[in-house]
């Protein structure tokens, strides 16, 4: 399904539709007050881009600086060129422990990767940790957010999910109440499960250790209790040193949610005594993306999720309209990387407001690469054949005065003598607006009998 088609199916909603916009909006209001907070917040932003271009034009020394010492530290590091063996190495850490299943923190990697669906058809259990993650996962959905992954729903959708899944009171709605039966139904799978996948935020290549941010402590309380923790990263988590660290762990919070910082930001270097620790490494098309000389900045990218709450285009349609695993602005110039014709319809899912990039951390030009993408999967031919040929007839319109000055004057006439050729659902600019009153006359008209007065 098109964007277009799903965002009308989540506009079909006004009540929520309205809501979504204004939470998103209020968390976007949070971010800019932390922000004005800090005098240096735009040379912290500066520093960050600059340390990030530096990464990506010295990728390679980096991330064998990494795995030199990670594994000095007694960590195990794999490389997986895509998703699928991004999936087999965990299948087979799990097999070699004679482990079915594990608990897992927050990793959009894995959401890229789609590695539940594959564990689980591999006979592996895996409990998302996060609230949000394992609301989402009891319901059978994806995450519609980064950061904030049930932010389209709201506590009687939780409240109904938990009664049909965890016996809750039906119809009791109370914030606490639900979240204690979330924290009671998540302690369990703590201490049973052997073994704790979680993401990673930062990784140093100075020191091999990486850096795991969260604001719930689940990937603290799964990898400290579990015999095996995999940690698993887009190879664009690197970072140079740790002092480096300072600049990145003030941005994140601020950005994403409006806190000075997240309440937990866990350093994770060696494994403890008896227990196993691995690293994978992975590509899926990253290599490809940092390639394109238009879009390598998106690597940046700390998903941080501050130009999805900025978004007009994503709070008024949804995170699911965006049918990928990152939605919203960053996700539309990373996703066609991966699939140009799956994700076509995504770089046109903006206004191309510029307001994704003048929230964005690390200073990544996310409007800008929108509006490329459009040109590359045009050129390219992915974009629709309706829109092709209608791009094709402004194009001869626009070209040809004599026929831009026809279609103008039959344009108004319909509008006056048959308006119901043009307000009806045919249009799809009639759908959401009233037509304008057509004009008497035209602009190019009104010059002439008026430029000598």
């Amino acid at each position: 399904m098109q964007h277009s088609e799903a965002a009308d199916i989540f506009n079909k909603d006004v009540e929520r539709t309205t809501w979504h916009d204004e939470t998103l909006w209020w968390v976007r209001q949070k971010r800019d007050k932390v922000a004005f907070q800090i005098p240096e917040w735009e040379s912290l932003r500066e520093t960050a881009s600059q340390i990030k271009n530096n990464v990506l034009s010295n990728l390679h020394d980096y991330l064998v600086s990494f795995e030199e010492q990670a594994i000095r530290n007694g960590v195990k590091v794999h490389w997986a060129a895509d998703a699928e063996e991004h999936n087999q190495i965990v299948l087979s850490i799990l097999r070699e422990n004679n482990i079915n299943s594990l608990s897992k923190s927050k990793s959009m990697l894995t959401e890229e990767c789609h590695m539940n669906e594959f564990l689980s058809h591999n006979g592996i259990d895996v409990i998302d940790t996060d609230l949000g993650e394992r609301i989402v996962q009891l319901r059978q959905e994806p995450p519609s957010h980064i950061v904030m992954p049930a932010i389209h729903l709201k506590k009687e959708d939780v409240s109904d999910t938990f009664h049909e899944h965890l016996n809750t009171e039906k119809g009791n709605n109370d914030p606490q109440y639900l979240t204690e039966v979330a924290r009671h139904h998540l302690r369990e799978k703590f201490l049973e499960r052997k073994l704790a996948l979680t993401g990673v935020n930062f990784a140093v290549a100075e020191t091999g250790e990486f850096v795991v941010c969260t604001n719930e402590g689940n990937a603290d309380m799964g990898a400290h209790l579990a015999d095996v923790h995999i940690a698993c990263m887009g190879f664009e988590k690197i970072i140079p040193k740790r002092e480096h660290l300072g600049v990145f762990l003030r941005l994140l919070a601020r950005s994403a949610t409006g806190q000075p910082i997240t309440t937990y930001s866990s350093h994770f270097r060696k494994p403890r005594e008896g227990q196993q620790m691995h690293i994978v490494i992975v590509d899926n098309g990253r290599s490809t993306q940092l390639g394109r000389k238009d879009f390598r900045n998106s690597l940046k990218c700390i998903r941080c999720a501050a130009c999805m709450n900025t978004c007009p285009v994503y709070r008024r349609s949804g995170g699911h309209s965006y049918h990928n695993a990152v939605a919203g602005p960053i996700g539309s110039i990373l996703a066609p990387n991966l699939d140009m014709t799956k994700f076509a319809d995504l770089p046109f899912a903006s206004t191309l407001c510029g307001s994704c990039s003048n929230v964005c951390p690390v200073k990544i030009d996310i409007h800008d690469q929108l509006y490329k993408w459009r040109q590359v999967l045009v050129q390219s031919g992915h974009a629709p054949t309706v829109k092709k040929l209608g791009m094709k007839a402004m194009n001869f319109t626009f070209s040809h005065p004599a026929a831009y000055q026809l279609g103008g004057s039959v344009g108004r006439k319909i509008m006056k003598a048959l308006p119901f050729l043009v307000n009806n659902g045919m249009n799809p600019w009639f759908k959401n607006r009233e037509m304008p009153e057509p004009p008497s006359e035209s602009f190019r008209d009104w010059y002439k009998k008026n430029r000598k007065k």
